[in-house]
């Protein structure tokens, strides 16, 4: 064996920044020499406490001490107990029977392997610009941007795309947009996906990576109809809005609907890897015994520090806090944006924000995103783009501990990379 060579990163993992993050603290990270950056990014979403929330490190070190791993096939232990007993008092409707894996990818493809077998059919319909996971299942019903998935067709089979209401994309009022989505949906139903071979609809609140767009009540109060209609299951991804992101502590709240199967991951476990899929205990007895498992899901760490995240979440009032610095942060752009004709459209809920950058004809400017996202990140903001033409949006997704000097710090920043960058 020779060693005399070196590994390295693959060069297809890209990464946004040219950080090397030695530790972080709250709402910042610190790189190796010590330089200080507001991290507006939260991991993608992940860290809803921001870094290293001691309430969360210290359960993660007691667990830690205690058991790292049970394997939840084998054996049960009370950090996976506790933590399905406290989300069945949190999850809307009858809700009250959870698997836990480690990706939002991951309880996805939980969510279909369960649709399926639940309802004995086999199409699943999904939205245009949905990002729902990189593992096949969860891909194939994926078409926020190309890069995920070129290279590697064809999918899945049963995964049927209906349009999803993205105002600023149509050019239309809610109400004619709406009225056209519903009407696509009604025709896949009576064409090419009819209810007899639909087993379920999945959708998030508001798309992530696609662009942050924000569904409506009409529109998704239109869907939980026809699926009730229909027999359809309504399985709904929060994977990134839940957890206080957008305000309240699941985005489906904006919007009064109630699903059948949640989805969600990210922010849940302050960083830790873990997923959850949750649905009724009648519902989750229609699967199939055994077709749930994973080596590493529920890991016993990782459900300490969810528990400890929840905790932190509702005590320090975090899902409140997300819905004022939001509004905050959202009134900040719309500032800038009457001083730069380069902000299209600011869209999204609480502190799931993104501001959609165009050029001088209107259309979308991912070019201008990648300059700007370096320019904040020069002056100690990071941030991260989205959307299918280059990453035309930035993301802003701090951590719902953020409080509203930085909101201004970040605002400021992003003020002056606008300016560096017309």
């Amino acid at each position: 064996m020779s060693h005399d060579r070196h590994g390295s990163l693959s060069p297809l993992l890209k990464q946004s920044s040219g950080v090397v993050a030695s530790h972080g603290e709250g709402a910042y990270i610190f790189d190796e020499g010590g330089d200080r950056y507001l991290d507006f990014t939260s991991g993608i979403g992940v860290l809803s406490t921001g870094h290293c929330h001691p309430h969360v490190v210290e359960a993660a070190r007691e667990q830690v001490g205690r058991l790292v791993h049970g394997q939840y096939a084998i054996v049960k232990h009370p950090p996976i107990l506790k933590l399905a007993e406290k989300l069945g008092g949190m999850t809307p409707g009858d809700i009250d029977s959870f698997f836990f894996s480690n990706a939002g990818t991951e309880a996805i493809e939980a969510s279909i392997r369960l649709a399926r077998q639940a309802t004995g059919k086999p199409n699943i319909i999904a939205f245009r610009g949905g990002f729902h996971g990189r593992t096949m299942g969860s891909l194939s019903l994926t078409t926020s941007s190309s890069p995920i998935r070129q290279g590697i067709q064809p999918m899945m089979g049963g995964a049927i795309v209906a349009p999803y209401p993205d105002t600023y994309w149509y050019g239309w009022d809610e109400e004619t947009t709406n009225r056209f989505c519903l009407r696509e949906f009604d025709h896949i139903l009576r064409t090419y996906s009819t209810p007899a071979e639909t087993a379920a609809v999945l959708v998030e609140p508001v798309q992530g990576e696609s662009g942050y767009v924000a569904a409506n009540s009409g529109f998704l109060q239109g869907i939980e109809a026809r699926c009730r209609e229909h027999g359809l299951l309504f399985m709904v991804d929060e994977v990134q809005s839940g957890n206080g992101r957008t305000g309240r502590y699941w985005a489906l709240e904006h919007f009064g609907v109630t699903p059948d199967v949640l989805i969600t991951a990210k922010g849940i476990a302050s960083g830790f890897p873990l997923s959850i899929m949750g649905a009724s205990e009648a519902l989750m007895a229609k699967g199939w015994l055994g077709s749930q498992g994973g080596t590493y899901g529920g890991n016993a760490v990782a459900c300490a520090a969810a528990l400890a995240t929840i905790e932190v979440i509702e005590k320090e009032g975090l899902v409140a806090n997300a819905e004022a610095r939001g509004e905050q942060l959202r009134a900040g752009l719309e500032r800038l944006a009457g001083k730069d004709g380069g902000i299209g459209d600011i869209r999204g809920k609480g502190l799931m924000l993104g501001t959609y950058m165009v050029d001088g004809e209107g259309g979308p400017d991912g070019e201008r995103v990648a300059r700007i996202v370096k320019e904040c990140e020069k002056r100690g903001l990071l941030l991260i783009k989205c959307g299918a033409y280059g990453g035309q949006v930035v993301r802003w997704l701090p951590p719902l501990i953020v409080d509203e000097a930085q909101v201004d710090e970040a605002l400021g920043i992003f003020e002056a990379a606008l300016e560096a960058t017309r």
